[in-house]
């Protein structure tokens, strides 16, 4: 620490050297690591400012013990062009790849009877695309998917159609809740149950009943109403930590990008010269452009006046909570990298065993989506929930002897996907020249994603570039055209990461967003 610094003053700093503009970024999590990389690769200096000891803001890694454990599971989808981009760019594309196809298998508890008749015994389904065309990519397969009766697949087809001719665009639909539009379209609670939720709590983070009609219409449009291969199912192989935090500060310090790690701003203001200073404990930051990319409060308490008409609304935007179940046992007990349940308290089940290095035994992790009931209950009552159930849907484990069983809790995981929340949400450009908004709750048009943050981030970065007079690359684009399809046939030649190369990067292929409860 300087004397000054010791003195009480602050030690100045200017981002951009002579005729140079300079950006400061606060927030490490994907949307500000996004903004510092398209920053910097057009040329500014950025200095990137995260409180906290590491990158990836709510998609991280940590130990326990040997074990190395993400907090929740965050997976994506092959529509996801953006987080693909952002996989090719920390070249981290092959540790995270995609499946060939759709292909989720659907466990009923509920409904299948043993070989003695008690009801006890497991039903199978699978979701399954084809390589046709929309919609009949899916046809096959809710053909043959037990979990509903025929009349119940013959209503969705019906639903799905009508939902494809909807705008989730369109601010009508942001004051409707998807729970009633769907029985407003002859879907039973069974359906509801088997198909609309299975999907949507995993990527809303919220129950029909509770979920802006606009942002499930953008889900179910996107993901499954847009193109064939539009929602396989991609996600890390290696801890999320390499991802978002190694790779990331690797691809950061290669573009050039100061990365300062625990340093928490304390405030944002303008300068007499028009310029911005951002404050930490010690120092000053002085830049032409700032990216505001935190959580809606913590932005609420930066933003200098003026900045939004009103900054109070950031704060009616609720959060959701996901909750993770984390089960390490003495054998394998699930053969399949991934499945869904019915009739069951767990939702999503994934075998995290080669990721976390564990060598003997099997780990298992749940994701449980919309979790406001249970977000706060004991370990020991989540244990006695959670490990009969695992043993009602694995026989294997059954016998099987559990060597761990933690819980990890992300109370504010994502923005409640409320309807009217659509309203709320603020562009990238604020009132306050030079200063932007970024992060999955900002008006990207997608729910709490992986792909929400880093899409946020590019626009933060497309605004501030266009101010400060400085060439949009290709990758601005992506975000920008809906219509940026990519067929699963074209996986490997035509993708996100085509959109836009950094300065001297040649093309690697493609990858082959779901999260935390699964975006």
């Amino acid at each position: 620490m300087s004397d000054d610094m010791q003195s009480g003053e602050l030690d100045a700093h200017t981002a951009g050297g002579p005729g140079r503009a300079a950006a400061v970024v606060v927030g490490g999590g994907l949307a500000g690591i996004t903004s510092a990389l398209a920053l910097a690769d057009a040329g500014v200096q950025v200095t990137l400012l995260e409180g906290r000891p590491r990158l990836g803001g709510l998609a991280f890694s940590f130990q326990r013990g040997d074990l190395t454990v993400d907090n929740g599971q965050h997976v994506y989808l092959r529509c996801c062009t953006a987080y693909r981009w952002f996989l090719d760019r920390i070249d981290g594309t092959e540790l995270a790849p995609l499946q060939e196809r759709l292909d989720v298998p659907v466990l009923d508890a509920g409904r299948g009877t043993d070989s003695n008749g008690s009801g006890n015994g497991l039903r199978l389904g699978r979701l399954r695309r084809t390589a046709l065309p929309v919609p009949l990519h899916l046809a096959a397969g809710l053909a043959t998917y037990p979990h509903l009766s025929l009349a119940e697949r013959a209503k969705v087809g019906r639903a799905a159609l009508a939902l494809k001719k909807l705008d989730p665009a369109d601010p009508a639909l942001d004051a409707q809740d998807f729970g009633s539009w769907l029985a407003r379209h002859g879907q039973s609670p069974r359906a509801v149950e088997a198909l609309w939720d299975l999907v949507g709590v995993a990527t809303l983070n919220a129950v029909a009943g509770d979920a802006s009609l606009g942002l499930a219409a953008m889900v179910f449009k996107t993901g499954l109403l847009s193109d064939p291969g539009a929602a396989d199912i991609g996600w890390a192989r290696v801890p999320l930590g390499e991802l978002h935090d190694t790779l990331a500060r690797k691809a950061l310090d290669t573009a050039g990008v100061r990365t300062e790690l625990r340093t928490r701003v304390t405030s944002i203001s303008r300068t007499e010269n028009g310029r911005w200073s951002v404050e930490v404990p010690g120092e000053r930051f002085d830049a032409d452009a700032v990216v505001l990319a935190v959580p809606q409060r913590e932005a609420h308490d930066l933003l200098p006046d003026g900045a939004l008409d009103e900054p109070e609304r950031l704060l009616s935007i609720g959060t959701a909570p996901i909750l993770n179940v984390h089960v390490v046992y003495d054998r394998k007990v699930l053969r399949r990298p991934f499945f869904a349940a019915l009739g069951s308290p767990v939702q999503w089940v994934f075998d995290r065993t080669e990721a976390s290095g564990l060598t003997s035994g099997q780990y298992l992790a749940l994701s449980q989506s919309a979790a406001q009931d249970e977000i706060d209950d004991p370990v020991a009552t989540l244990r006695e929930r959670y490990l009969p159930e695992l043993q009602r849907l694995l026989p294997a484990a059954r016998g099987a002897e559990v060597r761990d069983f933690f819980v990890t809790r992300e109370r504010t995981a994502t923005f409640a996907p409320a309807p009217g929340v659509g309203g709320l949400r603020p562009g990238a450009r604020t009132k306050a020249p030079g200063l932007y908004l970024a992060g999955s709750w900002t008006a990207t048009g997608w729910p709490a994603t992986m792909e929400s943050a880093v899409r946020s981030g590019v626009s933060a970065a497309g605004a501030a570039l266009r101010a400060l007079g400085r060439p949009r690359d290709r990758l601005f684009d992506l975000v920008e055209e809906a219509e940026d399809r990519v067929s699963p046939g074209d996986a490997a030649s035509g993708s996100a990461s085509a959109a836009y190369r950094a300065p001297g990067r040649t093309p690697e292929g493609t990858g082959a967003s779901l999260r935390g409860g699964i975006r």
